[in-house]
């Protein structure tokens, strides 16, 4: 026989081995992915000028300062509550803390760093995001870290403009979090607040 058809009829032996075990893993992945502790919430910013945000520098050119825009490298700090209903008497369950400089040209974007404390759904703790927020658009913030109950989650936070009107504006701030498989129940710590 020569080589050639060794290769042929050899070669479909092979698939039929190989192709169930690839399958089989993928199959595998996807299942752990689905085992992964995580934790879906809504919350509401509430940000008021000269009282729970700063400007600290003002930017050097681009747009005046209105309740949208900022001139270009504007430093703005913050520290916000968050609350679960977006009217600002609702009952506070954590802080938004941190900074931004706008960072887009048109005066809408800003890098942004943030420590957001919480005490929601049998949890407490902080979480800290990083990442471009817009003024008057949805952003997402991917989850660098987290202390106490959120100790190694990992996720994303969106932010989305609900009221731009008056003295302070609200925020929707969603949260996506979820625990890695190592992140067992005895390294966070056992003091837990409802909310």
């Amino acid at each position: 026989m020569s080589p050639f058809l060794h290769f042929y009829i050899i070669l479909p032996i092979i698939l039929l081995v190989l192709l169930p075990l690839d399958a089989t893993s993928h199959h595998h992945h996807h299942h752990n992915h689905h085992a992964l502790k995580s934790l879906h919430f809504s919350l509401f910013q509430h940000e008021t000028i000269n009282k729970t945000g700063y400007l600290i520098v003002n930017g050097v050119a681009g747009p005046s300062v209105s309740q949208t825009t900022t001139p270009f490298g504007t430093l703005f700090v913050f520290q916000d509550p968050l609350t679960l209903k977006p009217n600002y008497t609702s009952k506070v369950v954590g802080t938004a803390q941190g900074t931004s400089i706008t960072s887009g040209l048109d005066g809408l974007q800003s890098t942004s760093i943030a420590s957001i404390a919480l005490n929601v759904k049998m949890h407490k703790g902080s979480i800290s995001i990083v990442g471009v927020t817009h003024n008057t658009k949805p952003a997402s913030h991917p989850v660098v870290g987290g202390t106490n109950d959120f100790l190694f989650v990992q996720g994303y936070v969106t932010s989305s403009p609900v009221n731009l009107v008056g003295l302070t504006v609200t925020y929707k701030i969603e949260f996506h979090l979820y625990w890695p498989p190592y992140a067992s129940s005895k390294s966070k710590p056992s003091s837990r607040t409802k909310f």
